[in-house]
């Protein structure tokens, strides 16, 4: 594939199947699976859109990869595509921009609407909204300047997590253990944008994938390093992935509950993945959601799914599966009621309207 970004959107590969799969492939039609972009995250949505195109071929769909430009919108309707496996990650894709585009072109996507991935994206936003919902999240304070960085730490105290407000993938995040380290750290942020400083807990972090509402396995994760940084998710053979991840039932359970209501609150529909770490106390706490999460094979998802007994084609046909409900491609969120059972199961749609009451 290529790594360099055009305007334009560009087809990688077409499909290696008639459309005619042991599922029913020729229900969806043609597939674009939109991956690239122009991003920070984009060689990430690269190695995640190949998986997802390959995978999608397997089951024998219809698909398409397309290394979408800003005119994708434009492209699909061109290309005559049914509908969208969304796996752009970081700014443009993830964000609202692209959803809108494919609102516009009528075109029917994967994953949350305009609304839920624009407050999904803004982990600041995203933290203050469900803060208001009841789950809890660290202490943060967003800035602009070096100015205002300090004085956030002044209030906040140390150690400290300095990242952007709108990046993934671990792209220009910080750990803070020294104020003399700040202006380095705040300048490393401040190239994606506004910064956000944020407590550092000492827990573990966990993180719940859902589908259709529906949680997954929780997944617990052990970096080698520091913390879990773009080469603990993505180059490391060394990080630990511990799923169902070892703690307590009554903190899986919890998790569980404000995984469904952060999802829930943020409007996302679809799929999404809400990540957590635990505090001194072992109770989680919110940190961000991704609505289109990484897909590559250390990713979370997959090893959440494959643990509930979908492997990773079925995940994706299941992910594409939501597309196919009425509402899909709404800036609103698709409003799939897909929920979650392992494959060859009967499927159940999971309700959140329950989650206030269970965290009383």
């Amino acid at each position: 594939m290529m790594s360099e970004r055009t305007d334009d959107a560009m087809t990688l590969a077409g499909a290696g199947h008639d459309g005619d799969g042991e599922r029913g492939g020729r229900r969806f039609g043609k597939v674009a699976v939109v991956m690239g972009g122009w991003s920070a995250e984009r060689e990430v949505s690269l190695m995640s859109g190949q998986q997802v195109f390959e995978a999608l071929s397997e089951r024998g769909i219809d698909a398409h990869a397309i290394d979408a430009g800003r005119d994708i919108g434009r492209a699909l309707l061109e290309g005559r595509f049914d509908r969208a496996f969304l796996i752009l990650h970081g700014r443009g894709g993830e964000d609202g921009t692209v959803q809108g585009a494919l609102d516009l072109a009528g075109v029917p996507y994967t994953g949350s609407g305009v609304a839920a991935s624009a407050l999904s994206m803004d982990k600041w936003r995203a933290k203050a909204l469900c803060g208001l919902a009841g789950v809890p999240t660290p202490e943060a304070a967003c800035v602009r300047t070096l100015d205002e960085a300090r004085a956030a730490l002044t209030t906040l105290g140390l150690p400290l997590v300095v990242k952007p407000v709108a990046e993934g993938s671990s792209i220009g995040i910080s750990m803070l253990d020294d104020e003399a380290a700040l202006p380095a750290a705040f300048e490393a942020a401040r190239r994606h944008g506004a910064v956000l400083l944020e407590r550092r807990l000492p827990g573990l972090e966990v993180t719940v994938g859902l589908i259709g509402g529906e949680t997954l396995p929780a997944v617990a994760l052990r970096a080698a390093g520091d913390f879990y940084d773009y080469h603990a998710k993505y180059v490391a053979s060394d990080t630990e992935y511990l799923c169902p991840a070892p703690l307590p039932a009554a903190t899986l359970e919890r998790l569980d509950v404000l995984a469904r209501l952060a999802f829930d609150t943020l409007g996302c529909a679809g799929w999404a993945r809400i990540d957590f770490i635990l505090d001194h106390a072992g109770n989680p706490c919110f940190i961000e959601c991704n609505t289109a999460p990484g897909m590559t094979a250390h990713s979370l998802v997959p090893i959440a799914a494959r643990a509930a007994g979908l492997e990773f084609a079925a995940l994706c046909e299941r992910i594409l599966e939501g597309t196919l409900s009425a509402g899909s491609g709404s800036g609103l969120g698709n409003g799939n009621g897909n929920g979650f059972a392992p494959e060859g199961s009967t499927t159940a749609s999971g309700s959140l309207h329950d989650a206030p009451e269970a965290l009383a």
